[in-house]
């Protein structure tokens, strides 16, 4: 998810206040309509954001051979203002397509297509300049088509979106890895939505359709209509998937059973052999709500370990040990809109707590 449209607030239902912006991720398209991720919480709960501590002199723990797998979302750029040299990742995006990314200390710059009904931005030749200029890039074709206020695209429009930018992309580059747009989350609605696409794809190309990569995004968030969270995918006539709770948004056993659920599905559709990635997920609601550094923190530690141990001798990926998932992206290094999970400080460009612990971490003995 991402944020740039401006905050607002709207009643909803028995007059709930909501917060309007948009979730944790990437620019926006400037037509789409207001997001309500999260409920607002009352004036008198809301307090200032943390103060930000003085940046730390530590080298990541992560090994380096696991580095690679860790990546950020970047909202508020460049990431080259940022010391994400401390962080030890090793691939980073920021919703865009770019000739020439910012790449601190050699990391990977992952890019991203963004889509609606009318096409997609930016236009073919800034995108094949961008292939030409970086060989053997990872292309994120959308992001969250199946959410109102992201992509907000039918399955089926995906799927003619995805034919075409996926020929123009490896006319120019046959190396370039493609990869599907990350679906909010992985839930029976979602997968749902993944399905028609799929259908639509070959029924119209007659071909099943390339993915090169798996992508999903990991949140947990409701899926009703008119309500916080995700709402119900464009093309979709339910009015209610999984009603998920505020205090369900961190719980590290859905986490695992929707990461779980995921690669079944894979499996089930012979996509086993193709790498999965996470490239969004962290935490949106507000500490108002609960969620305190400490539990943040112990959400974020949790999810790494999951990552770095989770395997499976039937759904896993053969050539990286029947791991689940390969890689995976924290949102975020820095955003105004949705704090919590903030890494650095968007102003002052200083490391948060969270930040901190990031450089702190220490993988589980099994992953080594």
């Amino acid at each position: 998810m991402r944020h740039s449209l401006g905050l607002s607030l709207l009643s909803w239902g028995m007059g709930l206040l909501l917060l309007v912006g948009m979730p944790a991720c990437r620019p926006a398209p400037p037509t789409a309509p207001a997001e309500p991720l999260v409920p607002t919480p009352p004036a008198a709960l809301r307090h200032p954001a943390p103060t930000p501590v003085p940046a730390p002199q530590l080298p990541s723990a992560v090994p380096a051979e696991e580095r690679q797998r860790f990546g950020v979302g970047v909202p508020i750029g460049p990431i080259s203002d940022y010391a994400v040299e401390q962080l030890g990742i090793g691939w980073y995006l920021d919703w865009n397509v770019r000739r020439e990314p910012p790449r601190p200390a050699g990391i990977a710059f992952w890019q991203m297509v963004r889509l609606s009904e009318k096409g997609y931005r930016p236009d073919a030749s800034t995108i094949l300049a961008a292939v030409r200029a970086n060989p053997g890039s990872v292309w994120l074709i959308g992001n969250e088509p199946d959410v109102i206020w992201q992509d907000n695209v039918t399955p089926e429009r995906y799927a003619g979106l995805y034919h075409e930018l996926y020929q123009l992309i490896k006319s120019a580059d046959p190396s370039a890895q493609v990869t599907i747009a990350g679906v909010s989350q992985p839930t029976p609605l979602r997968l749902r939505y993944l399905e028609r696409v799929l259908a639509a794809y070959e029924g119209h190309f007659g071909a099943p359709m390339p993915v090169d990569l798996w992508n999903i995004h990991n949140f947990i968030l409701r899926e009703e209509r008119d309500s916080w969270g995700v709402s119900i995918p464009p093309g979709f006539e339910e009015d209610a998937g999984i009603l998920y709770e505020v205090d369900d948004h961190d719980r590290l056993d859905i986490f695992r059973e929707q990461l779980i659920a995921f690669r079944r599905w894979m499996a089930e559709r012979g996509q086993r052999d193709r790498p999965l990635v996470v490239s969004e997920y962290g935490v949106l609601m507000p500490a108002e709500y609960g969620f305190e550094p400490a539990r943040v923190q112990a959400f974020m530690y949790g999810t790494f370990d999951l990552f770095l141990t989770l395997t499976d001798a039937e759904l896993g990926y053969s050539a990286d040990g029947n791991h689940l998932v390969q890689w995976w992206c924290w949102y975020s290094l820095a955003d105004t809109m949705y704090p919590t999970g903030n890494l650095f400080d968007p102003v002052s460009r200083a490391p948060t707590a969270l930040g901190l612990a990031w450089a702190r971490y220490r993988p589980p003995a099994s992953s080594d």
